[in-house]
């Protein structure tokens, strides 16, 4: 824009203006439109002769927004959070663990003892239902605690609305939303969350996407399976000094494909059942500025981990008593969850994992974080292993990986089973906490219905074809 040219036309313009107005009306709209002018030109402008004084926000702008740092930046803050809340979550983790397994069961166990308590009720009380509500407390509260307020702390920085606007493009593609990319990232910490954040979303078709889609962010109650299988059955194929790496790149490369499956998911339902255009984002990118910790701080644990965290706790409590029931009740000298395994492996076994990992999933639906303590029970039950664990029913887990990958070798994993897990991990019916979110946030059986049987079929499908890849390259 030449300014010399756009005040000769303001000037030609308000020459003739004269002519139709009167002097006074004519003298008040010069003066109006020479202050808007002076306005406008001060903002879009530069000038040789005044060079415009260091502004931080545009600064920060031009690399965070970037078309070729963007997207490492965002990739960079995401895996700090995500490593700062896994690392920081081990210690109170460990200590609330150790609390509620290793003083208030046995405290618990001795009380009922005393009181002449019944065996079955003293099992089904304090082995089922309290130590599943243990295993989610200890494993849901620390990270959650940590990574809502970190998460938070980045929204009131005024950083997540620059992720909203990188990752625009790629929604709008795939018919969805920009703002998918906040509720997206908020499913890393809780999924339920991730849900309820759908809230900001104005369009409802397009709010529904990012329901449907949000279970394919791996939740903190994914995490701990991650990790453990990663370690033990594809760091340990590398040399020592780089397992943890390459136990780290296969936990990324399975959030990677979850990102993919959003944008594949989202566009195969902006096609069909969702069909439609994407409404258009109008984003205002807000100023940056200090967040306010404290308030930020209570906030998140006030608003969404204590919430969420309630959610799971009710959930949990009757999943483990029907852990305990089924591995407790006998029919023709052997316990239900042995039928169930022996039902289901063959099944399991076609798409390379087995009858103990799909009754784990099954009566682990209230919450994740109880998946691994589950299956070493039943692996325990099936295969018949003396002097490992604490009994039927009563879920357990070891402090090295080496004790852990020698029940789940006895129980006849292999390298096939561990990673499909890993993808069975990601791709699976959300748990109950964020089941009964969705059902609340839609009103609808029938999407509800949809956000569970979705993914699990993609699950299904993904480790057959996975399973028969490795068959054929066994072959």
């Amino acid at each position: 824009m030449n300014p010399a040219n756009t005040r000769e036309e303001v000037l030609e313009a308000a020459a003739n203006l004269r002519w139709e107005v009167g002097p006074d009306l004519h003298d008040s709209l010069m003066e109006a439109l020479y202050t808007d002018a002076a306005r406008i030109s001060d903002r879009v402008l530069s000038r040789d002769d005044a060079r415009p004084a260091f502004d931080l926000d545009r600064t920060i702008d031009r690399l965070v927004t970037s078309r070729w740092l963007g997207f490492p930046i965002m990739m960079l803050l995401m895996a700090v959070v995500l490593w700062v809340t896994i690392t920081g979550a081990n210690v109170p983790s460990s200590l609330l663990s150790s609390l509620f397994l290793e003083t208030l069961h046995p405290a618990l166990k001795q009380a009922a003892a005393s009181a002449g308590l019944a065996w079955w009720l003293d099992g089904l009380l304090i082995d089922g239902m309290f130590l599943a509500m243990a295993w989610v407390v200890s494993v849901m509260l620390p990270p959650m605690a940590i990574f809502f307020p970190l998460f938070t702390l980045l929204e009131d920085f005024g950083y997540l609305p620059r992720v909203a606007f990188n990752l625009d493009r790629w929604f709008k593609k795939a018919g969805a939303h920009g703002k998918q990319a906040l509720t997206m990232a908020m499913g890393y910490g809780c999924n339920a969350a991730g849900v309820v954040a759908t809230r900001v979303i104005d369009s409802p078709r397009e709010r529904l996407i990012a329901t449907l889609t949000n279970n394919f962010s791996l939740c903190n109650g994914r995490w701990p399976t991650q990790i453990l299988i990663a370690t033990i059955f594809i760091g340990s194929l590398a040399p020592p000094v780089l397992a943890g790496l390459v136990s780290a790149g296969a936990v990324m490369a399975v959030v990677l494909l979850g990102v993919g499956c959003t944008f594949l998911v989202s566009w195969g339902l902006s096609r069909t059942l969702l069909r439609g255009e994407a409404s258009a984002f109008s984003l205002e990118l807000p100023p940056y500025r200090p967040p306010r910790i404290l308030q930020t701080i209570y906030t998140s644990l006030i608003d969404r981990t204590l919430i969420v965290l309630w959610r799971a706790v009710v959930f949990s409590v009757p999943a483990g008593a029907a852990i305990w029931l089924v591995s407790n009740i006998h029919v023709g000298g052997t316990s239900l969850a042995e039928h169930l395994i022996q039902g289901m492996d063959p099944f399991g076994l076609l798409i390379g994992l087995n009858g103990v990992i799909l009754l784990a999933y099954i009566i682990a639906i209230p919450a994740n974080e109880i998946v691994i303590p589950t299956v070493l029970m039943l692996t325990v039950v099936s295969a018949g292993l003396s002097g490992v664990g604490e009994g039927a029913g009563v879920m357990f887990e070891f402090d090295s990986a080496s004790a852990t990958l020698g029940v789940l070798e006895a129980g006849g994993w292999t390298l096939l089973t561990g990673i499909n897990l890993m993808l069975f991990s990601l791709l699976h019916n959300p748990c109950s906490t964020t089941l009964y979110t969705i059902w609340k946030e839609t009103g609808s059986v029938k999407w509800t219905a949809a956000s569970a049987l979705l993914p699990i079929a993609m699950g299904i499908v993904v480790c057959f074809c996975v399973a028969q890849a490795f068959r054929w390259l066994g072959g």
